[in-house]
């Protein structure tokens, strides 16, 4: 059996640029800061390859790649791009080239490729991921994540995983347990719709419990954070908020993502186009007040609905977009407000959220069938949608699967 480490370092407060001199000292540091500041030795005499984008930034604004690029006792030879690409600018497809800052080749891993090839891993002696997540199944990066450690283990090349917070706390699990024969890459392993653990504890879980293809299992490396525990908000963490894709703009965009992203499983806007991705929802043809008063009347925790009005439109913080749906049309639906993010249950609500539109707008409301089976892991939520059934029967459903899940994920938590 190949070797598993857990790299956990004891950090003092860094003092290497005046950033970092005005962070408190018990701020989160994340795994490329413990790797970079006190064990570089592990890298010492290999050839390095990077999976990550724009997130992998130190608090003074330092890029991983830049950082590696940079230091001469680091042999920095390949990039790897997931969705949205190296800098976390592309909406789309994303194409294989050169990063324009280190000239260095960047080999996309979303599109024609999903994993990396034996011949894109050649010069490479350790494959490292460094990627902001968001805490949901149906977020890609886990899945390249997933794939980049099934390439690695195939050609015997090590793999590490720089450690960084799940934004939504590791302590909300919620939602169907996937089921295999939907598995795609927006749902690549069995887990809920929220899992509750950082990418290094995913890491750790799809390794050891044999999930990876042909039971191939990774030389695998996970280098924790320091000071982190499950009950931190990304607010809480001393960690600056980077948007891990074009329309995750803020903490609240990832609190409602797993409610709302489900949309996208429809003819009904999430927002796209707007300032408020997935926080509002709605079409041209709803009632809003009608709306929010049905949802408001199941007195769901956490969250109070208010009516909206907005128009969808292209560009969104300068990056062009898809042409998102209802584009230059007035949409009336509803804002969500947290109220109480500790209570609040976005899957929960999410379903909701679907009943509630398929039940007052029969007519005009389209499931997108394909694309909402594959976002929730299985055809079952639609179906008894569709039947016009109790949304509680769905949550009680999922409580086996989910429990035995729970008893699953402990044995691969790191953080308390």
């Amino acid at each position: 059996m190949k070797k598993l480490f857990f790299i956990i370092l004891s950090l003092a407060l860094i003092s290497c640029t005046d950033v970092a001199n005005d962070v408190a000292a018990d701020r989160v540091y994340s795994g490329a800061e413990n790797l970079i500041e006190h064990h570089l030795d592990l890298l010492e005499n290999k050839r390095i390859g990077v999976i990550t984008n724009h997130t992998a930034i130190f608090p003074d604004g330092r890029h991983l790649v830049d950082v590696f690029h940079e230091h001469d006792g680091i042999e920095l030879t390949v990039l790897f791009g997931p969705e949205h690409g190296i800098r976390g600018d592309a909406d789309r497809a994303v194409e294989h080239g050169k990063d324009p800052t280190t000239g260095l080749p960047v080999y996309s891993l979303y599109g024609d490729t999903r994993k990396p090839t034996p011949e894109m891993l050649e010069d490479i002696d350790v494959l490292i991921f460094d990627i902001q997540d968001v805490g949901a199944r149906f977020y890609t990066y886990i899945s390249t994540m997933n794939n980049a450690m099934e390439a690695a283990a195939e050609q015997g090349i090590e793999f590490f995983v720089l450690d960084r917070p799940n934004p939504i706390t590791g302590l909300y699990v919620d939602g169907n347990i996937l089921d295999p024969q939907f598995r795609s890459f927006v749902g690549i392993q069995p887990i809920p719709v929220a899992h509750g653990m950082t990418v290094g504890e995913l890491a750790f879980m799809f390794n050891e419990a044999g999930w990876l293809e042909n039971n191939v299992k990774a030389d695998l490396t996970v280098i924790e954070m320091e000071n982190y525990n499950r009950s931190m908000w990304f607010d809480e963490t001393g960690l600056p908020w980077i948007k891990p894709s074009p329309n995750m703009l803020t903490l609240n965009t990832a609190i409602v993502y797993t409610a709302t992203c489900f949309l996208e499983g429809t003819n009904i806007s999430e927002a796209r186009g707007t300032e408020h991705p997935f926080e509002w929802f709605g079409a041209p043809w709803i009632d809003s007040r009608t709306l929010v008063k049905t949802l408001n009347s199941y007195e769901l925790p956490g969250v109070h609905f208010e009516p909206v009005e907005y128009v969808p439109g292209e560009i969104v913080d300068g990056i062009r977009i898809y042409p998102p749906k209802f584009m230059g049309e007035t949409c009336y639906g509803a804002a969500m407000r947290i109220t109480d993010r500790d209570a609040y249950q976005p899957v929960r609500t999410g379903v909701y959220i679907l009943y509630t539109l398929a039940w007052l707008y029969p007519d005009l409301f389209e499931w997108r069938n394909q694309r909402m089976d594959r976002l929730w892991g299985t055809d079952r939520i639609r179906t008894v949608l569709q039947e016009g059934n109790d949304p509680a029967e769905l949550i009680e459903e999922w409580q086996e699967g989910l429990e035995q899940f729970l008893s699953i994920r402990q044995n691969y938590l790191l953080y308390n």
